[in-house]
């Protein structure tokens, strides 16, 4: 059962879904931190399509974390509403994808775990962008030609 906790009329998730296209030892990274964490080949879903991917996360309440920017950032503009998406820019070594991935991680904690609706992108350079990304909210330029505030 996820590990959800309720503010008002949102759900905040504390739950993590790393994409395949990832290093599985993103998992080891939130759990060091105290939150859960699940990898998609894991789970036996690898190879599934990113639709299929978002409608299963969204339903068991994960918090997606990939690096396929465009199709993620489609896909979850058509949500009304998410737990939260997490895109790590670009994919990188092992390495790097855990240090992009623990800034995330620190922006998290300092919202009080509350991402409902939100995106995160993590750029190469390790600066860290949120915006409001949703059906209702978001910015269809930014798929192709992201500016970061």
């Amino acid at each position: 059962m996820a590990n959800v906790r309720t503010g008002g009329s949102r759900t905040l998730s504390e739950r993590f879904l790393i994409d395949e296209c990832l290093s599985g030892a993103l998992v080891g990274v939130a759990k060091a931190r105290g939150y859960e964490a699940d990898y998609v080949t894991h789970l036996g879903k690898s190879g599934w399509q990113d639709w299929n991917l978002v409608r299963f996360a969204s339903a068991n309440d994960y918090i997606v974390v990939t690096d396929n920017r465009r199709d993620f950032l489609k896909q979850y503009a058509k949500l009304d509403v998410h737990a939260g998406l997490v895109i790590l820019i670009p994919k990188g070594t092992r390495a790097q994808q855990m240090d992009l991935f623990q800034k995330a991680l620190d922006l998290y904690s300092a919202r009080n775990a509350d991402l409902v609706n939100k995106l995160i992108e993590v750029a190469r350079d390790g600066s860290v962008h949120i915006r409001e990304w949703s059906a209702d909210e978001h910015d269809v330029g930014h798929i192709h030609d992201p500016k970061w505030r």
